[in-house]
């Protein structure tokens, strides 16, 4: 399976795309069907969205690879496991042939949430990545030798669009701390990258020399959405303009401004589906069908 960060150093002109995708809330394997369709590069499994039960990011990443031959990201979230747990799961994740993570912190739990569960937090994003690397060079968290190193590319999350200082020295960290891709939550223009970029490399004299995927969220207009949407957006969709023409027009500014690796997020509705076909419509355009 290929690793993203290798090959985002070998992409071509074509856009190499990570598409969000839902684990289910049961063992009903259809709902996972949708990603034999996406004509994306990496399906990335969500972990429990919505704060609710459902199938481990893991197990659900593992089920595509192997029944729609399409290559995988698993997501891991330190919320909500110990040290032993998290680094017995990557085990397990390397023996079914699982080779991209990407590290979350995880949505903290509300006051009701908090009746019947308790975060963990052993790790903090950044600890947890240094912690997979250690992994990839033979060693558990105790210092214990590993019977043998892991391979496991290791992303993180980033949100370009929050407070400028904390998100930037939040890269800076996780950056060190060994990620190997970002992926940025949404956005709707490509000045916000620039700018972060810019930013970036006034603050710490270097660029982000590691692949970023731009996040571009499919709207619709019964959705749920990411942060703060632009007016314009919101003013397009009450007059009828189709998400899918916003979300094209989208990666048109992000392609003339060189961003052509993107982390696509299908619409999420209300009560915690999400809208494939559309997302599949955007695709045909920019894969030229």
């Amino acid at each position: 399976m290929p690793q993203i960060a290798a090959s985002s150093l070998e992409q071509g002109r074509r856009p190499l795309i990570i598409c969000d995708f839902s684990p289910p809330r049961g063992f009903d394997t259809e709902l996972l069907e949708p990603a034999r369709f996406l004509d994306v590069d990496w399906i990335s499994i969500a972990y429990n969205p919505g704060r609710s039960v459902r199938v481990n990011s893991a197990f659900a990443a593992q089920w595509v690879k192997a029944n729609t031959g399409k290559d995988v990201v698993f997501t891991l979230a330190t919320r909500d496991m110990n040290k032993l747990a998290v680094q017995s799961l990557l085990l397990g994740a390397q023996l079914l042939g699982l080779e991209n993570v990407v590290v979350v912190r995880g949505d903290d739990f509300t006051e009701r949430d908090l009746a019947a569960n308790k975060s963990v937090n052993d790790f903090t994003p950044s600890q947890m990545i240094t912690s997979i690397a250690t992994m990839n060079e033979g060693l558990d968290f105790k210092g214990l030798k590993l019977r043998q190193p892991t391979r496991l590319c290791v992303g993180a999350t980033i949100d370009m669009a929050r407070g400028m200082d904390r998100e930037l020295l939040l890269t800076n960290r996780k950056i060190r701390s060994g990620a190997q891709f970002l992926m940025s939550q949404p956005t709707f223009s490509s000045e916000t990258p620039r700018i972060f970029h810019e930013q970036y490399v006034e603050r710490f004299r270097e660029a982000i020399t590691i692949p970023i995927f731009h996040g571009v969220q499919v709207m619709v207009p019964e959705g749920i959405a990411f942060g703060d949407i632009p007016r314009w957006v919101t003013d397009d969709l009450a007059k009828g303009r189709p998400g899918r023409d916003v979300a094209l027009q989208i990666l048109e500014d992000f392609a003339s401004a060189g961003l052509n690796t993107i982390y696509l997020v299908p619409p999420i509705l209300r009560g915690g589906g999400r809208d494939y076909e559309t997302t599949q419509s955007v695709l045909e355009v920019v894969r030229g069908q």
